[in-house]
């Protein structure tokens, strides 16, 4: 007789079922595991003989078989400890084996029986529920799987005693629920920024149509401070995106307790990162920093620091919206729509062009520093601001600068104005300007004649390709949006080319 549990594996974000095969058949002891197991997978037998006889049972002396099929699909994680737990329970009698029918069950054991959290939980729910099963995790793990529905079915015991006791009527479980995280800490306030009227302002227009920006600045000018502020400023995760954020942070292990948060990701690598530490990778396939900041922020400071081979592989997931990790037995997928914000001195010395300052390789210096960054790269990023030393009389003086409170409500309301007119427009999974396509780009902005003729003037004198020709429209619709006003008009665009040529 062949006992049958369902579980699942992780491709990407998405979660495929596995059905766990256990069969006891005569002959000798022996513990077979079958189906492309990995190392972690492998050992599994090791912890559930051991959480087998911390919770007062045993396994007969004879020839057990455990597959895990589909047997061409790649087994990694922990995860699977549960499954075939439950399905050697089932084939000794330990609990009904109709018990586990209609549910996917995913956990660690320790050695003592109890239940330990694995990453994944919520994809694994979600795809439960869009199959009609309930599912069977680890207590922590319980209020992460709860966010799939409120009519699931969902057991979170905090051992595997526990959940004998559940599945044979003794003791139930209660259902867990659904948790937001309490008291996040507070976010920093744009009003402790002193001076750089003109970064402020460049990082309203960013915010407001999720824009890519690059500022260029001497040590101390403020380019990393006002980067950490940029979330200050951001609007709330709407529903759809705290989705694929969550199911991204939940595949990495980063959803601590199971809680959610609405705040938009802000992720700032150090500039020694890999290429699979950025993009996503490695011997277990898992979402690098442009995934874990998709729908928020990726923060690189001192850009040309980074390998250039890195800094090119962000190309694709900046136009595409997701990272593509191919494999020879597997290809993976994981969203990636995320906003860089980059930060840089003009040179190697990081003084280029203050005054009184001439650096010893003169414009070399800056030449071979900036040089570092591709041009397809800088042409992907849509604003570019020079940032000039802060004076003292900024620092001494008093500070009239707006809080971060005032710009976040003109934020919100550009973005609303955006979410409506994408909708409208037949494009409801487009928040931003800066996530809508050249085609549809073209078809909300209709600038008038003398903006137009400003664009194409501009485009012949200064070489624009087309790529930076559609990345103007999007800021300058951006500008308009935040000034309330219906069309693009030649201030707008104008305004747009300014963040545009900087470097160029």
């Amino acid at each position: 007789m062949v006992t049958r549990v369902a579980t699942v594996a992780f491709q990407g974000i998405e979660a495929v079922q596995v059905d766990v095969q256990v069969q006891i058949a005569p002959g000798g002891a022996k513990f077979l595991l079958v189906g492309l197991p990995d190392k972690a997978v492998k050992e599994s037998s090791e912890r559930v003989h051991a959480a087998l006889y911390a919770s007062g049972l045993s396994l007969p002396p004879k020839r057990i078989t455990v597959n895990l099929a589909p047997a061409d699909l790649p087994k990694e994680g922990s995860h699977y400890d549960l499954p075939i737990a439950l399905g050697l329970m089932a084939a000794i009698g330990a609990i009904p084996p109709d018990a586990l029918n209609g549910y996917v069950a995913l956990g660690e054991l320790g050695l003592d029986g109890r239940l330990a959290p694995t990453a994944g939980v919520l994809p694994a729910a979600i795809a439960a529920q869009g199959l009609g099963l309930g599912i069977i995790c680890a207590s922590e793990c319980g209020p992460e799987a709860a966010w799939a529905g409120e009519d699931m079915d969902i057991i979170a015991p905090d051992s595997l005693l526990a959940l004998c006791n559940h599945l044979g009527g003794h003791q139930l479980c209660s259902r867990p629920q659904p948790r937001r995280q309490a008291n996040p800490p507070r976010l920093p306030d744009l009003s402790e920024v002193r001076g750089q009227e003109v970064a402020r302002r460049a990082l309203e227009v960013a915010a407001a149509g999720g824009h890519n920006l690059l500022m260029i600045g001497p040590p101390g000018a403020g380019k990393s401070m006002l980067a950490t502020r940029l979330p200050s400023i951001l609007p709330p995760l709407n529903p759809r995106e705290l989705l694929d954020v969550s199911m991204i942070q939940s595949i990495a292990g980063e959803l601590a307790g199971g809680a959610l948060s609405d705040r938009r990701p802000f992720r700032a690598p150090h500039h020694s990162a890999s290429m699979a530490a950025l993009v996503g990778g490695g011997l277990k396939v898992r979402p690098g920093e442009v995934s874990m900041a998709h729908n928020g922020v990726l923060f690189l400071d001192e850009l040309p620091e980074f390998s250039p081979a890195v800094l090119d592989s962000l190309r694709q997931p900046l136009e595409s919206g997701e990272t593509a990790i191919a494999r020879a037995n597997a290809r993976v997928t994981f969203p990636a729509r995320f906003q860089l914000v980059a930060a840089m001195n003009p040179c190697k010395c990081g003084l280029a062009g203050t005054p009184g300052h001439t650096c010893k390789r003169g414009d070399a210096c800056a030449a071979d520093y900036q040089g570092r960054i591709s041009g397809p790269l800088l042409d992907r990023i849509d604003i570019r601001i020079d940032l000039p030393a802060v004076s003292a009389a900024d620092m001494i003086g008093p500070s009239d600068a707006e809080p971060s409170a005032a710009v976040a409500m003109r934020v919100a309301v550009a973005r609303e104005l955006q979410r409506k007119r994408y909708a409208e427009a037949g494009a409801p999974e487009v928040f931003t300007n800066a996530a809508a396509g050249a085609t549809l780009i073209e078809q909300v902005v209709n600038p008038d004649k003398e903006s137009q003729a400003l664009l194409l003037s501009a485009a012949e004198r200064f070489k624009l390709s087309a790529r930076a020709y559609h990345r103007v429209l999007k800021v300058a619709r951006t500008l308009a949006d935040l000034g309330g006003e219906e069309r693009v008009g030649r201030p707008h665009i104008a305004e747009a080319l300014s963040y545009r040529l900087t470097l160029a």
